[in-house]
């Protein structure tokens, strides 16, 4: 199911090494104080930072946050607005010059079913009905794991809360991409064609994706890495699938991008990681990637 990695990624967005465990000291090679990583989940509420053993001491030991972004550049006016083009058909184009008849009446079946409205609702086709595939399927699964959810704070999520910590305490926070690169991989990546492919996916198997999007999150608050990859891992043996090409543009390409940085930032100083937890495992993510590199990766306990 690399397709789901896919999906959350993109709110954008989407995760660790070894049983129950999120967060890892790194140390060794040239360092003279350890850093940490934390895997994270968009979908989680801040509050389940206290269920991470270790990660306050963490966060009191470092000196530095970094994440996959400096959230700054994204909530910044031009980050913004970039970030809301990206997510906008070109040309002026809509949802009904790339999806045949046949196609809108599915996804505005599925709409109404999740939300109560659809596509023929002017309000709803002005607020949506320019939005790339990519971009909605992302909405959709948002609006999905909400609806079976009740409760959920989209303001109030852990991807975020590291970074404002750090800079209430006058820490420094980095990021290990930016928003234009992050543009061109999670909003340019892949055709409209594959796109729209993707949404229709979703759209005719709703049931699975809530129910891998349920196994994600479960797997996320057990805390259970192992159970994370294998959930992302599943497949469903159709064009729903996640191409090698598609994985490595979301997952792996990025994991040995940031290896390349990530001893800069340690050697300045000692820094909390902050990332999703779907980079950390397998033998190409970020955990092994690092003992690769010569440090000691140890799960904090």
């Amino acid at each position: 199911m690399k397709r789901t990695a896919t999906v959350l990624m993109l709110l954008t967005a989407v995760f660790t090494g070894v049983n129950a465990q999120l967060l890892y000291r790194i140390s060794g090679g040239s360092l003279a104080k350890p850093s940490y990583i934390v895997g994270t989940y968009h979908l989680a509420p801040v509050s389940f930072a206290d269920s991470v053993a270790g990660l306050r001491d963490a966060m009191d030991l470092t000196e530095q946050v970094c994440g996959e972004l400096d959230m700054q550049q994204v909530t910044n006016p031009e980050g913004m607005q970039n970030m809301m083009q990206a997510m906008m058909l070109p040309d002026g184009k809509t949802l009904k010059d790339i999806l045949s008849p046949e196609e809108l009446a599915r996804l505005n079946a599925f709409m109404t079913t999740l939300i109560g409205t659809d596509m023929t609702n002017p309000m709803v086709e002005q607020q949506m009905g320019r939005m790339t595939p990519q971009a909605l399927n992302t909405q959709f699964t948002l609006m999905m794991y909400m609806k079976q959810t009740p409760g959920v704070d989209p303001a109030n999520l852990i991807d975020g809360y590291f970074q404002k910590a750090a800079m209430e305490k006058g820490k420094p926070v980095v990021g290990l991409e930016t928003v234009d690169f992050q543009i061109r991989t999670l909003f340019h990546g892949m055709t409209t064609e594959r796109q729209k492919q993707l949404l229709m996916c979703l759209v005719d198997n709703s049931d699975y994706y809530s129910g891998i999007t349920a196994a994600l999150a479960k797997a996320y608050f057990s805390q259970d890495i192992n159970r994370i990859k294998a959930v992302m891992d599943e497949k469903q043996n159709t064009a729903c699938d996640s191409t090698p090409e598609e994985d490595a543009a979301l997952i792996y390409t990025r994991n040995a991008d940031w290896l390349t940085k990530m001893p800069a930032i340690m050697a300045g100083k000692p820094t909390l990681f902050a990332v999703g937890a779907g980079h950390l495992p397998g033998s190409k993510g970020l955990l092994n990637l690092l003992r690769d590199a010569g440090y000691t990766v140890e799960a904090v306990k």
